[in-house]
């Protein structure tokens, strides 16, 4: 099994805050999830979408997913994620996260590349707490998730207790100086605010 290669898509979400499915927000004439298919296809050779709300299909360019786990929130699909990746380290991005930073996540994957340990996560710091997707994660970590979930829901909890590789904040801030690869869209004030970042910083970091 190839170190890398797969990559994950977070589309399980209700979607309440935002009025309607999440799924079909318009960036540049296309929606969200086209866009970041086509922008992780240049990474990863298996793209997975992981969608509750979708029939179980194989497209063109990438597959759908169901939760093995129901109703554990976003650590269902990261579990049904791990389990249907087709490598050791999983890519995990939610479907609200507009902006995705190649170089970054070849950052990411030359970081554990050079460890000598088996990281279970690979996360990035963010003041007292974690950024959960624009993340890493590897196979062997499903197998903590079903007990895990018995006691908790939260994907910190999780990464607290296994073994992980934390990026800095500020080695970050190197890649993405205003925090703009961890944005996330959950309301429709969200969405246009992030329209008038796209318009008011052509030259933003991607």
């Amino acid at each position: 099994m190839p170190k890398f290669g797969s990559a994950v898509i977070l589309a399980g979400g209700k979607s309440k805050r935002m009025g309607f499915d999440k799924k079909l927000i318009q960036l540049k004439n296309k929606d969200i999830i086209t866009h970041l298919v086509e922008t992780l296809e240049k990474e990863f050779s298996q793209i997975l979408l992981s969608s509750n709300t979708m029939p179980i299909v194989k497209y063109e360019k990438f597959s759908v997913i169901h939760d093995v786990l129901r109703t554990k929130g976003p650590l269902s699909g990261i579990h049904s994620g791990l389990l249907a990746a087709a490598s050791d380290y999983v890519y995990f991005i939610a479907c609200d996260m507009p902006i995705v930073n190649l170089e970054y996540i070849k950052f990411m994957k030359s970081q554990l590349k050079r460890s000598k340990n088996i990281n279970l996560a690979c996360v990035t710091r963010y003041k007292n707490w974690i950024e959960p997707f624009n993340s890493f994660y590897h196979k062997d970590l499903a197998e903590a998730i079903p007990e895990h979930t018995l006691e908790s829901h939260s994907i910190y909890s999780l990464i607290k207790k296994s073994p992980s590789l934390y990026i800095s904040e500020q080695k970050a801030r190197e890649f993405s100086k205003t925090w703009d690869m961890f944005i996330n869209i959950n309301t429709q004030e969200d969405l246009e605010r992030f329209y008038s970042h796209e318009k008011n910083n052509e030259g933003r970091d991607t």
